[in-house]
């Protein structure tokens, strides 16, 4: 199945601290669950893909959807994926752990299915999986985690499948990549089954939804003449029978597709569509960006740490316990200054902006609209725009980051090899982990820099590196 719809979807835009080396704030343990890997005495998985397609079809069960709590329901969070839509930022740091205000993105997926009522947790871990594994622990917000590893990135069906010895009842699947409006994964826990869909003004581009009577018939790939506006976003409650349908063969593309799992799922059931409010697909650098402007809108403004009262703080701005505002700094939320983080004096903080933990914004620095990670430097007399900057990343005094063309189209950024617009008017550059720019660089819209890499003092920088 191709990637539901990115960031044109998107409808709108704590914890006790032991710091991990994520740079995020966990409680501290030393205990671990296992690695769920093998699986329960039955058929071999390939045996089981093939069983899966060959058994006969039962007449529809009449499933009494899950309301009220009352069976012990799980959620699946798939966090095992490289990430190379997100490269340069996914070079050391799995995708689902980048920074969403300042947590990871995965934590609020987690969050959404912990406040719908999820009994557990199930991580699907992968890539740099110890890092989600540091981060969560066995438990998290007092409810369980367990951890499945999938050693392939071998589809969708193929994680949870990894994950099915932890299941028993009725279960949910979302993927930790993904944003979505906390109050439809709570709707979807209490129609399960059920899958979650957004509208979409160009469905052909999507996998769409099929109707009939408000339950789901089918879902379409990109078609012709679209059933409905309906784009699949990704997210579902499956019955507890859906354990055993995990195992579908191998799609034509080479990947076990979900999708098989839902057809078999609308077979012997019927299965209702929920609607999104809000949903955002995280895949590539200038979604996260998008992320944070989601979740940076939703801040609600304090001052736990120190602000001189020659600063000016307006909107709603955040300032951690540990983080310093020195003088002459004005900050226009909303912005998150993050513990251990220095700003100032006389910087410009404006935009829906995160200030990682252990950060310094220099003297007279102007930073808008950006990321600025764990660690980073930005040092004095430089303007950064509508930018990602990755860990420990160096900014050399006066480097300026131009972030808009002169025609005013928007801004290109290279994904896999290819340049591919970004939808954004305003976008400068999204810089790896240690990238270090000499003084009085120049950076062209749309750059990435790749971890490590270097500018010479007085470049202007114009291809990626």
């Amino acid at each position: 199945m191709d990637s539901p719809p990115t960031a044109g979807v998107l409808r709108a835009v704590e914890h006790t601290s032991t710091r991990h080396a994520t740079g995020f704030s966990r409680h501290s343990t030393d205990s671990r669950d296992p690695v769920g890997e093998g699986h329960e005495a039955q058929l071999p998985r390939q045996d089981r893909r093939t069983a899966a397609l060959s058994v006969s079809t039962r007449e529809r069960t009449a499933y009494q959807p899950f309301r009220g709590r009352d069976e012990y329901m799980k959620a699946v969070v798939l966090a095992a994926g490289q990430g190379t839509r997100m490269r340069p930022l996914s070079e050391s740091v799995p995708k689902p752990m980048l920074p969403v205000a300042d947590r990871p993105l995965a934590a609020h997926t987690v969050d959404a299915a912990i406040d719908a009522g999820a009994a557990e947790i199930v991580l699907v871990i992968g890539y740099e999986g110890e890092t989600v594994r540091d981060y969560f622990g066995p438990e998290y917000r007092g409810v369980p985690v367990s951890y499945a590893v999938q050693e392939e990135q071998a589809g969708t069906a193929d994680a949870v499948d990894a994950a099915s010895p932890h299941l028993e009842g009725p279960f949910a699947v979302l993927n930790g990549d993904n944003l979505y409006d906390p109050a439809a994964i709570d709707r979807l826990f209490d129609a399960c089954p059920a899958v979650c869909a957004i509208e979409v003004d160009e469905p052909r581009n999507y996998g769409v939804l099929s109707t009939a009577d408000g339950s789901v018939t089918g879902i379409v790939e990109k078609p012709d003449e679209p059933p409905t506006n309906l784009a699949n976003a990704g997210a579902y409650a499956f019955p507890a029978a859906a354990r055993e349908w995990l195992a579908v063969p191998a799609s034509e593309r080479g990947e076990h597709e979900i999708t098989d799992v839902v057809a078999r799922v609308i077979d012997e059931y019927d299965v209702t569509p929920v609607t999104l409010e809000r949903w955002l697909d995280v895949g590539r650098p200038w979604e996260l960006l998008a992320a944070n402007e989601w979740h940076l809108a939703e801040l609600e403004g304090r001052i736990d740490g120190d602000v001189s009262d020659d600063a000016h703080l307006e909107g709603e701005v955040v300032v951690e316990a540990g983080a310093t505002v020195e003088p002459g700094v004005v900050i226009e939320g909303p912005a998150l200054i993050c513990e251990g983080a220095e700003v100032g004096p006389n910087a410009y903080v404006r935009g829906a902006t995160l200030i990682g933990r252990d950060a310094e914004i220099g003297h007279a620095v102007e930073i808008k609209n950006s990321v600025v990670s764990r660690g980073t430097s930005v040092s004095h007399l430089s303007y950064i725009g509508d930018s990602v900057l990755g860990r420990d990343v160096n900014v050399g005094a006066g480097t300026n980051v131009a972030n808009l063309r002169h025609d005013d189209a928007d801004i290109e950024f290279t994904v896999k090899g290819d340049r591919v617009s970004t939808g954004r008017r305003k976008f400068g550059v999204v810089a790896g982990d240690g990238v270090k720019t000499g003084i009085n660089t120049n950076l062209t819209p749309g750059l990435r820099l790749e971890a490590g890499a270097t500018t010479m003092p007085g470049e202007t920088v114009e291809r990626d590196r």
